[in-house]
């Protein structure tokens, strides 16, 4: 699962194979990659379903930027937490590089922020704090990261936003992409497409191209939490408006908008503090800021569990969701499965020259050919000689020694009769 749930691209070719994945459905596509849902082929681990981000071309051509997109993938995939989406593999193939991930089946908060809308769902705000507090917990695991030296690896996220924060069925909340962004960033000028793609949750000083810290990322988290509260998108192009990375740079956050939450000064508060233009009048780490948010939550009885968000999203999307990757899922199977046209095509040998395979799983008797194998057995004991040749006609000197032994035996029956009446 990753941004965006859109219809498979024939244009893609789907199914297809890609490496040592295969690739059945399109679900994305932003200014950075291409995003699909993938399987990996079976094997003693079993085959799995997993996310496949294949870097567009236009930036993994300069060998420099493709290095830094190694390195920050090797860096980040030390990271493993409940809250953070795993990367498993990174790689090149067929000049293409990529990056293979956890999958995680069900939407992200962008889809689930655009279904609200569309369906006219309102989104409990203790689902909105949960996704918050559960994303702040992410970063707060990726900032401390240290590595063997014991030495913090200073990692900073640089591109929290709702296509990158995932919502699982079972109402879990992970945070994907660490790295990517900041090897984009360090490395060549970036295209405007992947620029406006980033910029609505961009820090200022991140939108300057400055350098940034934790503090950065935390400011963008402020945005998805004003934007949740709100209703609406904090920037927004149109006319008479600035550009989307003009007004990030900027960095003029408006009050929200009054919605009768509980204790709403004290919770319009902590998002003040989290989007200060300055970084130093911020929340100085991600944990200060969950701080503040679980004392407001828990003093509010606003917690909710991963159980009830989980029945929330299955109730008005998962299901649909799961249910269309599923039928994808299983149409990729017999494609692949079933003969090309090209084999299909091909002439048939005469099935006397087609090579027979033995069964590996099979004996050596049975693997045998079938010229070679013994008869059935009857269920009587067959002797291992050879049966006896069928009697002959007897030879003519055996018939000359019968003759000899009868005459003799006569001859024999004749003296002692004439010497018995003696």
């Amino acid at each position: 699962m990753a941004a965006g749930v859109l219809a498979p691209g024939s244009e893609e070719g789907l199914p297809r194979r890609f490496g040592p994945y295969v690739l059945f459905d399109k679900i994305g596509e932003g200014g950075m990659a291409r995003i699909f849902l993938a399987r990996s082929g079976g094997g003693l681990g079993g085959e799995r379903l997993l996310v496949v981000k294949e870097i567009l071309p236009l930036l993994a051509a300069s060998s420099d930027m493709s290095q830094l997109l190694v390195d920050e993938a090797k860096l980040c995939s030390d990271l493993t937490h409940k809250n953070v989406v795993q990367v498993t593999d990174l790689g090149r193939e067929d000049g293409r590089l990529y990056i293979a991930m956890e999958y995680v089946e069900g939407l992200d908060l962008r889809e689930l922020l655009r279904g609200c809308s569309q369906k006219k769902i309102p989104l409990p705000v203790e689902f909105s704090l949960f996704v918050i507090l559960e994303t702040l917990r992410a970063l707060e695991y990726a900032h401390k990261k240290k590595g063997p030296d014991g030495r913090p690896l200073g990692i900073v996220h640089r591109d929290v936003s709702p296509s990158n924060v995932l919502l699982s069925v079972e109402g879990e909340v992970k945070l994907c992409d660490f790295g990517i962004a900041r090897a984009l960033t360090t490395g060549d000028a970036l295209p405007e497409e992947a620029i406006q793609g980033k910029a609505g949750y961009m820090s200022p000083e991140a939108a300057r191209g400055e350098s940034v810290d934790a503090r950065s990322d935390v400011f963008a988290v402020g945005i998805l939490l004003w934007e949740l509260l709100a209703g609406q998108r904090l920037y927004r192009s149109g006319a008479g408006r600035a550009t989307i990375i003009a007004q990030a740079r900027e960095g003029l956050i408006p009050d929200l908008p009054e919605r009768g939450y509980a204790d709403e000064p004290r919770l319009f508060a902590i998002v003040r503090r989290a989007v200060q233009r300055e970084a130093a009048a911020r929340y100085q780490s991600a944990q200060e800021m969950l701080d503040d948010l679980e004392a407001y939550v828990a003093d509010n009885r606003l917690v909710a569990s991963p159980l009830r968000f989980g029945d929330f999203l299955v109730e008005h999307f998962g299901a649909e969701i799961v249910a269309r990757r599923r039928e994808r899922e299983r149409a990729a199977r017999a494609e692949i499965a079933a003969p090309s046209p090209a084999d299909e095509a091909a002439p048939t040998k005469p099935r006397s020259e087609l090579p027979t395979l033995p069964d590996p799983n099979a004996s050596a008797l049975t693997a045998a050919r079938p010229s070679d194998r013994p008869p059935p057995s009857s269920g009587r004991r067959i002797s291992s000689r050879p049966p006896p040749a069928p009697p002959g006609p007897p030879a003519s000197g055996a018939n000359n020694w019968i003759i000899v032994v009868v005459v003799l035996l006569v001859a024999a029956a004749i003296a002692l009769f004439v010497f018995g009446r003696r």
